[in-house]
């Protein structure tokens, strides 16, 4: 069986906190661990009204420490963001509490606006300029400790010094991020439920372009996907709602909470939002177990993706557990002790 993970980006329901959301996180990874889930993922984005996960790296502590068997990790820390000796640091305490059990996921964007972006980055010194291998090269420096005799920060150690950094993945959308990501040895995540660029050929290139590193011997890719499941197809499709309203509104710069199935449905859509909407369902896995598990599958055989991962971002804390507990169901051997 493909191996079945989850992205988890904390989402705040109309009505409800950020704080609600972070809590539903815990509630929702304390589940997986029982169903039988490979990884736990952390997302990072500021700014956002609708999105509760802002800290990755504190709340992969809290995943980790409520949790027993899957890895936990960020999905990913936005290398922008984050002086590389911190990131260093952070996820080498986090690995020496939960050894063998955290990943290091990090992404090329910020993550949020250009003003958010600006405000988290202004001490550092900002470029224009894309900087995200000259940040991964001196984290893998600090990390190796080859920086040359005459760099500044020859003598710096990352501390705890007796720990290795957690298998790195690099995530993204575009034929960019999977070649980088082959040539700097890292596992790939995929973010098929945003990307515009087709799926199995980032993976393509992805494992062509791969090169062996001190963290990953092979590729190993992961398809990061939008899935709604329910117990019919006509409930997924209700519950779906929630993510075409959503969607329609972050395309006005509208970043609100997420509202209910019934709000969505009742929403006066222009034809515009309509076809906004139908082309985000052609990244969307939405149906009762049948229907999903179909479209999976295909979307599997597509990509030859190693891991599946899935996020859902709907109105309903229960109904969110539902889909990733039938989603256990369809790819998840029971557990046999």
């Amino acid at each position: 069986m493909t191996a079945l993970s989850i992205l988890d980006l904390s989402p705040v329901a109309a009505g409800s906190t950020g704080s609600q959301a972070l809590r539903n996180t815990l509630d929702l990874a304390r589940l997986a661990d029982k169903l039988g889930f490979v990884r736990y993922w952390v997302a990072e984005h500021h700014n956002m009204p609708s999105i509760a996960s802002s800290a990755p790296d504190i709340m992969i502590g809290q995943i980790a420490a409520a949790t027993s068997r899957m890895r936990v990790g960020s999905g990913g820390i936005m290398l922008p963001n984050h002086a590389p000796l911190m990131v260093a640091e952070r996820f080498k305490v986090l690995e020496a509490l939960f050894p063998g059990r955290i990943d290091l996921g990090l992404g090329r964007a910020p993550g949020t606006d250009q003003v958010t972006s600006y405000a988290l980055r202004r001490r550092q010194g900002i470029s224009e300029e894309d900087d995200f291998l000259d940040r991964f090269t001196e984290l893998m420096a600090l990390e190796n400790r080859n920086l040359p005799d005459g760099h500044p920060f020859h003598k710096v150690r990352a501390m705890p010094d007796d720990v290795a950094l957690p298998p790195i993945f690099l995530l993204g959308s575009s034929d960019y991020s999977a070649q980088l990501a082959g040539q700097i040895g890292a596992a790939f995540a995929f973010a098929h439920h945003f990307a515009t660029f087709p799926a199995d050929e980032a993976m393509r290139l992805y494992r062509d372009s791969f090169r062996p590193s001190a963290s990953h011997a092979r590729p190993y890719a992961i398809l990061g996907t939008h899935v709604v499941c329910a117990d019919t197809d006509a409930e997924a499709d209700r519950l779906a709602a929630t993510v075409d309203l959503n969607i329609v509104r972050r395309a006005k710069g509208e970043m609100l909470p997420l509202a209910s199935p019934e709000d969505a449905l009742a929403f006066d859509y222009t034809p515009v939002d309509r076809a906004r909407i139908a082309q985000n369902r052609t990244k969307l896995s939405v149906g009762g177990p049948a229907t999903v598990k179909a479209k999976l599958d295909s979307l599997i055989a597509a990509t030859k993706a190693d891991e599946v991962m899935v996020t859902t971002m709907i109105y309903d804390h229960t109904a969110r557990k539902r889909s990733y507990e039938l989603l256990a169901k369809l790819f998840i051997a029971p557990d046999q002790d």
